[in-house]
């Protein structure tokens, strides 16, 4: 089961830096994302979205492929699998790309702009949804940044260590 967190900091760009280095520890296999979004609200209270999974790309690959694959199969039928290929990853690609940009994966966009309309302006959060983590690493890693913890679904002792590690008081 995943576990939702929500992180917020006092300046526009941190909520970016703690992702960033998020996700080269992902690269060695010290934490598992789910799902990351990283929400700016600006001065004027506009709150802004970064979501970390390009869903539009993701569906057109995905389908153009497929599609791809089925349209060289019709293609035989009629004797020019290259036209078909052709036709079906157009069609494929089309689809998945309007299927990625309607559909929401992970963390409900809606509760990102809720959460993230409570706070300050000129400061960001990071919603994360975590599969799994090596906690003592992954914490020390971020025990360098500040932050508050406005949300999460851990149990109380393990938000307590994240909030003491991401406040600095746990070094």
């Amino acid at each position: 089961m995943s576990e939702f967190i929500v992180v917020a900091f006092d300046d526009i760009t941190m909520a970016d830096t703690v992702l960033a280095r998020l996700k080269r520890l992902q690269k060695e296999y010290l934490v598992d994302l789910e799902d990351a979004v990283v929400a700016v609200r600006e001065a004027d209270g506009k709150v802004d979205l970064k979501q970390s999974v390009n869903l539009v790309g993701l569906g057109a690959a995905s389908s153009g492929l497929s599609g791809a694959f089925f349209g060289g199969l019709i293609g035989l039928l009629f004797l020019n699998p290259l036209a078909g290929m052709a036709i079906g990853a157009a069609v494929g690609a089309g689809s998945g790309a309007l299927a990625g940009s309607l559909s929401d994966y992970g963390i409900d966009d809606n509760l990102i702009r809720e959460i993230s309309g409570t706070i300050k302006p000129e400061t960001s959060a990071l919603f994360l949804l975590v599969r799994k983590a090596q906690p003592e690493k992954v914490l020390s890693e971020l025990s360098q940044f500040k932050g508050k913890v406005i949300r999460s679904s851990l149990s109380p002792e393990n938000e307590e260590k994240l909030q003491k590690a991401i406040s600095g008081l746990g070094r």
